[in-house]
């Protein structure tokens, strides 16, 4: 057992999943079940659990909240804005994954609903999950070319 003089933030693994779709590239969203910003759309992630690295605990929340399975991540970066979250101090760890075509999503754990949306036609994100797609979009455009 550690205990420390000093306060910690908590962790979180998000998960950006890109998709073609013809023309299109579309990204996997969920809307939350719960607060803060319950009905609002993000990406599938959640706290880490303390015995494993961010990378499995995107590619497990990814799974838990949305039932889709991918093999690997690619690190997008750490967000650690600090009023990024209004329960406590978070800071997360983003990972981005890709597929080479829409795959059928179904909702579990705090996620009321999973859903594929077209890059040009999104809606508004929870969090800071606006600035983290920017951030996301622009790494896996520049690994295209």
């Amino acid at each position: 057992m550690y205990t420390y003089k000093y306060p910690h933030p908590a962790v979180t693994a998000d998960c950006i999943v890109f998709a073609h779709d013809g023309d299109d590239v579309l990204v996997l969203l969920i809307q939350r079940l719960h607060d803060p910003f319950r009905g609002c759309w993000a990406f599938p992630g959640g706290f880490m659990n303390i015995d494993e690295t961010a990378e499995a605990a995107a590619v497990r929340e990814l799974e838990e909240e949305t039932g889709l399975k991918v093999a690997s991540v690619r690190q997008v970066g750490a967000f650690s804005r600090v009023d990024r979250d209004p329960r406590e101090r978070v800071m997360t760890v983003a990972f981005y994954a890709e597929l080479p075509s829409v795959q059928a999503v179904k909702p579990g754990d705090d996620a009321g609903s999973a859903q594929w949306f077209s890059l040009k036609h999104l809606p508004a994100l929870a969090f800071d999950h606006s600035e983290i797609l920017e951030a996301a979009y622009s790494l896996w455009s520049s690994a295209l070319k």
